[in-house]
C-alpha cells in the first residue's frame, strides 16, 4: 500500500500540518565531505548555495513568524553568508540550531566555529554515525572518526554537552547500512557509556534516523540489489504511533533558491508543498502553510518505521 492510500485509509484525510514550529534552511549543497549515505548528495564539487538577498528574506520570514532557525546544507558552514544569518536570527531573538558534520572545524578558516557557536548560543546537532571509529570511517571516510572526537572534545571544553541551556549539543545516528536503528534511549545509553569511557565525551541527546531510500544510499541500493528489499522493510516496520511526531507537520524547509518544501528530504526529490501554497520564501504566508496538505511519497515510511525519526 502506498504511503498516500495509507494515511487516507488511517484518517479519512491526507496528511496536514499542524503548524509551523520551525523554519529549516538549506543553505547549499556544498560540503567538504561526501558520505555514503548522504541523501543529499553533498560534496565538494556541488556549488548550489543562497544568495545573501534570499538569507535577508528567511530573517524576515522567522522575525514575523517562527520562532526557531533550523540551519542544512551539505555544510551549511560553507555558505558565505552563514555567519551573518546566525548572528542576525539571533539579534532577532530566534533559537539557532546548527546540522554540522564536525569535520568541518578543521576546514581553513572555520576553526574557530565552536566558539562562534557558543557566542551565539548555537543548538550544536552534530551527525555522528557511531561510537567506534571503523564504523564512521567506513561511511563517512577515513580519518573522520577521529576529526569528530576532537571536535566534540572542543565543543564540551567551552561547555557544549553539560546540561547547559544556551550550549546544548546533540548527536544523530544513522545506520551503517539497509537497516532499521535501535531503540533511540537504548542506543542513547551506548553512546553516552562509550563515548565517556573512551574519550570523555559527553552530550545531551541522541536523535536516530533510519537512512532515506534516496540520493546517495539509494544509489547504494540499486548497485547492491538491496532497494526492493529495503523499501519493503521500512513498509513492514510502520508505525502508526509516529504520524503526530512528523517533522514535517511542524516545519517548512526552505531550498537553496528560496523554494519551499514539507521537509528536507521532499526537497531533494524536487516535491515542492502543493500548489495552492506560496512556491518560494519570497512569497512566505503563514496561514496557508500552517494547515497545508503535506506532499507525500513512499520514501516516508523511513520516517514512520518502528520507533520513527522526530
Amino acid at each position: 500500500m502506498g504511503f498516500e492510500e495509507r494515511m487516507l485509509s488511517m484518517n479519512g484525510q491526507p496528511l496536514t500540518a499542524c503548524g509551523i514550529a520551525i523554519l529549516q534552511v538549506n543553505l547549499g549543497y556544498s560540503c567538504n565531505m561526501a558520505c555514503k549515505h548522504c541523501h543529499v548528495e553533498a560534496r565538494p564539487d556541488r556549488s548550489q548555495t543562497m544568495s545573501r538577498e534570499i538569507v535577508d528574506v528567511v530573517l524576515d520570514v522567522i522575525e514575523r513568524n517562527i520562532n526557531t532557525l533550523d540551519i542544512t546544507g551539505g555544510a551549511p558552514e560553507l555558505n558565505p553568508h552563514f555567519r551573518y544569518l546566525v548572528e542576525e536570527a539571533r539579534n532577532i531573538g530566534s533559537h539557532v540550531m546548527v546540522r554540522t558534520n564536525l569535520t568541518i572545524f578543521f576546514e581553513e578558516g572555520m576553526e574557530d566555529l565552536p566558539e562562534f557557536y557558543a557566542d551565539n548560543s548555537v543548538e550544536v546537532i552534530a551527525s555522528l554515525p557511531y561510537y567506534t571509529e571503523t564504523d564512521v570511517d567506513r561511511v563517512r571516510g577515513r580519518g573522520t572518526f577521529e576529526k569528530c572526537i576532537s571536535a566534540l572534545q572542543r565543543l564540551n571544553d567551552i561547555g557544549y554537552g553539560n546540561a547547559c541551556e544556551n550550549r546544548k549539543l546533540n548527536l544523530v545516528y544513522n545506520p551503517a547500512g539497509a537497516f532499521l536503528s535501535p531503540p533511540q534511549e537504548a542506543l542513547r545509553h551506548d553512546y553516552k557509556k562509550e563515548l565517556e569511557r573512551r574519550y570523555g565525551i559527553s552530550f545531551d541527546e541522541l536523535y536516530t534516523f533510519s537512512n532515506m531510500p534516496i540520493g546517495r544510499f539509494r544509489d547504494h541500493l540499486i548497485r547492491m540489489n538491496n532497494l526492493e528489499k529495503y523499501t519493503e522493510k521500512l513498509v513492514c516496520a510502520f508505525n502508526p504511533e509516529t504520524i503526530p511526531g512528523l517533522m514535517c507537520r511542524r516545519l517548512v524547509s526552505v531550498g537553496p533558491d528560496g523554494a519551499l518544501y514539507d521537509c528536507d528530504f521532499n526537497q531533494m526529490l524536487g516535491l515542492t508543498v502543493q500548489g495552492n501554497c506560496p512556491q518560494n520564501v519570497r512569497e512566505f504566508d503563514y496561514s496557508r502553510l500552517a494547515g497545508r496538505t503535506i506532499t507525500v511519497g513512499d520514501h516516508c515510511y523511513a520516517c514512520t518505521a518502528g520507533q520513527g525519526s522526530t
